[in-house]
């Protein structure tokens, strides 16, 4: 890529005529002299470049992430305004000495919640030859994974990578792989129960929507971990697994028959995408539900626990900065959350009747009217 350009060092432009005279051997009258002293002079006041000064570097970075494309977004025009981990990280950024569209790009690519997608958008990220890959959620991380093994890659929105086999451990992760685990490991999902069994301390019976895990994915565990978690707060849990946006509809209409009495959504790209449909669905059955984002909350959801965005975006800046000026990544630990925050809608429990006790405000962090 170029960088900003040295200053030139070529002549500026001679005056109509000047060449000529001279060129054809004539006289040099004293107009001529004055002028020539002038041009000297103009040279010698233009800056040269030091000895070994070289244009300053220009960054490209991918961005690979699961959800949906912003709508005021390209793959080349990455910015967008709403979301409150990119702006951050933008500004984090920038406090590093990383301007966007000057000594920073960055192309983007969405799956729209479509994994499949995910090894094609790695492959064009790689074939752009970009220095770094930032990557959310397990499914890019890993198709970035295999696209390389020499370009460095930041991950995010992780749960557990070790189990997952994205890195060989979270102290020496090896490979070209580093980053934020977005969690305390799968025991933070015993977290989420214990919270919406707080703030719903009458429900006996608790829906857990889930998307489909793979063979050798550790989101398989997500079923037991969770009905040990359940049976210690004396509930019932009920699974939903749901694969196509077609099936949400019908999930719920299931758990309405059940007589589920609170709803649990497990962390998933697939949910992101369609958060709107899902929050409209849990109103709808009259669900109060506990969610693993923010923005769940923000589009009318009742409460989540999430991880801070903001200390989200700043430990992304200072990977992507160590190893843009040299760290390898496979030496750099990942790093696990340190702050969650809760977050409540109170509009949203006035219109489910439900009134949320004292103990449950005073952990949130942020509660939304």
């Amino acid at each position: 890529m170029n960088g900003p350009r040295t200053p030139s060092t070529a002549p500026v432009g001679h005056p109509s005529g000047w060449r000529g005279r001279v060129g054809c051997g004539g006289a040099v009258t004293p107009g001529d002299a004055v002028l020539s002293a002038l041009l000297a002079l103009a040279l010698l006041a233009i800056p040269l470049p030091s000895p070994g000064q070289q244009p300053a570097t220009v960054y490209r970075i991918g961005w690979l992430v699961g959800g949906p494309s912003p709508k005021d977004a390209t793959p080349q025009n990455c910015p967008h305004k709403g979301n409150p981990l990119w702006q951050a990280l933008v500004e984090a950024m920038r406090e590093r000495g990383y301007t966007h569209g000057q000594n920073l790009l960055v192309e983007c690519r969405w799956t729209e919640g479509r994994d499949e997608r995910a090894p094609a958008l790695a492959a064009e990220l790689v074939h752009l030859k970009v220095d770094l890959i930032v990557a959310a959620n397990t499914n890019q991380v890993r198709a970035a994974k295999q696209a390389t093994n020499t370009i460095p890659i930041v991950m995010r929105s992780v749960i557990d990578p070790v189990r997952r086999g994205l890195v060989g451990s979270l102290a020496h992760p090896g490979g070209n792989v580093t980053g934020l685990a977005d969690d305390a490991g799968l025991e933070i999902l015993g977290r989420y129960l214990q919270l919406l069994t707080e703030a719903v301390p009458t429900a006996a019976r608790i829906a857990a929507l889930r998307s489909p895990g793979t063979a050798g994915d550790p989101a398989l565990l997500w079923g037991s971990l969770l009905e040990t978690e359940a049976r210690a707060l004396g509930v019932t849990l009920q699974s939903y697994r749901v694969r196509d946006p077609e099936e949400l509809a019908g999930a719920f209409a299931a758990m309405t028959e059940a007589r589920a009495e609170a709803l649990l959504v497990v962390p998933s790209p697939f949910f992101v995408v369609h958060r709107h449909r899902i929050v409209a669905l849990a109103a709808q059955h009259r669900l109060p539900a506990m969610y693993p984002d923010r923005g769940d909350v923000v589009a009318g959801g009742l409460m989540a626990y999430a991880v801070d965005e903001r200390e989200t975006a700043g430990r992304l800046a200072a990977y992507v900065d160590r190893i843009l000026q040299g760290a390898k990544p496979g030496e750099l630990p990942v790093e696990q959350p340190t702050k969650f925050t809760l977050i409540l809608n109170l509009t949203t429990a006035k219109t489910l009747g439900l009134t949320i006790s004292p103990t449950i405000l005073i952990q949130a962090e942020e509660v939304i009217q």
